[in-house]
């Protein structure tokens, strides 16, 4: 698909690879609208870029509703909206976790992708040409770290729902796909040491380094553009393989 004049819904679209993916595509040629929480990084990429930044919770049917109701004929579905929870199941005075911590993470991570899939896959049914639908797991869903649990269980149901999407969607002529990204420098890094941070990227067997989000928007743009891919899911990672903590 050409992305020239196509419009898109980009999720988590104000920063991090879904800033990249924003910016990506609307120097392409495209119109984004960026559904984001973040009104300051959503109107900072709206003012950069010309998108369209709306406030809204994935998780939320009513809400993720008005968003595709206003973005109108949609073609491309770019999902990066998501959470990070590290938290080990028995904490150390040997109480459980939290379950609303478990169900928050699955709600943004796993029932807000889809919840953006389903309404863009009405919308591309509708136009009668199809699309391009590209979610955003993480390689935690392969090797998750102590810690990781409910992570790694909403990243694992994006890769699973990902063939069965494709498989489903074929009929309306909708792709689905799926990247894995490794260690990037996005806004969830910030807040660490810049030794941790090094020693992260050391980490990486080749290039030893955080990713950048660039590189995860060129990987999605490729996706965008190559009518081949389908139903896969790809792992951007350096050939990092996370170990157990």
């Amino acid at each position: 698909m050409n992305i020239q004049g196509k419009r898109a819904v980009v999720t988590g679209g104000a920063s991090g690879l879904g800033g990249a993916c924003t910016r990506m595509i609307m120097a392409a040629g495209g119109e984004v609208v960026a559904v984001d929480l973040n009104d300051a990084a959503g109107a900072a990429i709206a003012a950069e870029t010309g998108c369209t930044y709306v406030k809204a919770d994935v998780s939320d049917a009513q809400q993720m509703e008005s968003v595709f109701a206003q973005a109108g004929d949609v073609r491309i579905l770019v999902n990066c909206a998501g959470i990070v929870l590290s938290q080990r199941v028995v904490a150390r005075d040997n109480s459980a976790a939290p379950l609303a911590d478990f169900d928050r993470v699955i709600r943004v991570n796993l029932v807000g992708t889809y919840n953006s899939i389903r309404l863009a896959a009405s919308s591309m049914a509708r136009s009668g040409e199809g699309g391009v639908i590209v979610n955003t797991a993480s390689i935690a869903a392969f090797d998750g770290q102590i810690g990781q649990s409910a992570y790694a269980a909403s990243k694992g149901g994006v890769v699973g729902m990902t063939l069965p999407l494709a498989r489903d969607l074929a009929k309306i002529g909708v792709r689905v796909m799926t990247v894995a990204p490794g260690l990037f420098d996005t806004p969830m890094m910030a807040s660490l040491p810049v030794e941790v941070k090094q020693t992260m990227a050391a980490g990486v067997p080749n290039p030893s380094r955080l990713g950048d989000p660039a590189e995860f928007a060129a990987l999605v743009r490729h996706i965008i553009e190559n009518d081949m891919l389908n139903g896969e899911v790809i792992r951007l990672d350096g050939a990092l393989r996370m170990p157990p903590k």
